[in-house]
């Protein structure tokens, strides 16, 4: 097992009706900015609950953060805690808001040229620089809500990047699952997507010794498989909708990746792919991920037949085989889903995107990734080939 640090202070508060704790949770006499997207928190009564939770709070609004949040529209959210001496930062909303507070959070007293935040990757380790926020998940599939990561488009560029830090965990996380009722469709099944393929991340690599980690990683695995199908269909019923968001959650609070290789290639390809054609991000994972266990084969194979066997109950075959039939199986389940697999059935002009993608990490120094650092480019060139 590999060294780690494990640091995770994150105040969880699960379960239904827990958003009338906020009162509780944030600072008295704070001055708050609520943070949302496109208004569904108005449709879905959110907004009234958190309104009604917090009486007496001086609160700025700012709306309009869209689903991969922009860096030109959380510049002016960034404008506005400077303005008005915002203390505290609510983000009310799925992983997109709660990313984007979190780059309002690092950016309000950064000191230089606010776009190196992600062009450098910089890390906020200090919490007395940033903004404290809380988050009300509306939309399971991310994790942001327990981590301190996100990610951003700089849509100038079309470039989707990442920031994070220690300092960049939310102070708290009220999650209740009964807010998926009113969730289209879709976006369930992206969470479900989105949340798999998080732990495949950590998970698909190669053998190794940290056993309870692959355990907890396989046992998300097989309850996303189990409850994936059904919560879309039945968003109402409580306990698909509480395992499906506490899966989501642990998917992605950084647990399963202790003591563990990881490998997050799958990612910074798909992000290649929202930021070019708005494809949404769990739609790209559903593309690279499969194309790029097999373009890896070699290197992935033994992980593959576990996987084949521990969460697919594949028993007969040879290793190869076996791992090969964990791929399809994979595949099967996003089809399941609502997932388009292929490139060209997301968008139309795809043909130059393996040579857009490749010139793009070679100019950013991106040669070498995955959990061997095995990942060229050329292998690079072949995934996104192989996805069109």
């Amino acid at each position: 097992m590999l060294n780690f640090e494990l640091y995770n202070p994150v105040n969880y508060v699960f379960g239904k009706g827990q958003i009338e704790k906020l009162n509780d949770l944030v600072p008295n006499n704070a001055k708050i900015l609520i943070a949302y997207g496109g208004g569904s928190i108005f449709k879905n009564g959110i907004y009234d609950q958190v309104k009604t939770a917090l009486p007496n709070h001086n609160i700025v609004e700012f709306g309009g953060i869209e689903p991969n949040p922009r860096f030109e529209t959380l510049m002016k959210a960034v404008e506005i805690i400077r303005a008005e001496k915002i203390d505290f930062i609510l983000a009310v909303g799925g992983g997109s808001v709660i990313d984007g507070v979190k780059f309002i959070s690092a950016a309000v007293n950064y000191e230089g040229d606010t776009v190196d935040i992600l062009r450098k990757r910089i890390l906020f380790k200090d919490a007395s620089k940033v903004i404290p926020f809380g988050t009300v998940l509306t939309l399971p599939a991310t994790g942001s809500e327990m981590n301190s990561g996100a990610v951003v488009t700089i849509d100038a560029t079309q470039e989707k990047l990442t920031l994070g830090g220690s300092a960049l965990f939310p102070v708290f996380s009220i999650v209740d699952p009964t807010v998926i009722i009113s969730l289209p469709k879709r976006q369930l099944q992206n969470g479900v997507v989105d949340a798999f393929t998080h732990v495949m991340e950590q998970y698909l690599t190669y053998t190794h010794d940290a056993f309870l980690q692959d355990r907890i990683a396989e046992s998300i695995l097989q309850t996303l498989i189990e409850i994936g199908p059904d919560v879309v269909e039945n968003p109402s019923d409580y306990k698909l909708a509480s395992n499906f968001v506490w899966s989501a959650t642990m998917a992605l609070n950084g647990l399963i990746q202790k003591g563990v290789p990881s490998d997050w290639a799958t990612h910074m390809i798909g992000h290649e792919l929202t930021a070019l054609y708005e494809i949404d991000h769990a739609r790209t994972l559903a593309i690279i991920g499969p194309n790029l266990y097999k373009v890896m084969f070699e290197t992935k194979k033994e992980k593959l037949a576990q996987y084949g066997k521990r969460v697919w109950n594949i028993s007969e075959g040879s290793t190869e085989e076996i791992a090969k039939k964990a791929i399809e199986k994979t595949i099967s389940f996003f089809h399941t889903m609502g997932m388009k697999t292929k490139l060209s059935e997301n968008t139309e002009n795809y043909q130059k995107t393996a040579d857009f993608i490749v010139n793009r990490f070679e100019e950013r120094g991106w040669k070498a990734m995955g959990e061997k650092q095995n990942i060229t480019l050329e292998k690079v060139r072949a995934i996104v080939e192989m996805s069109y």
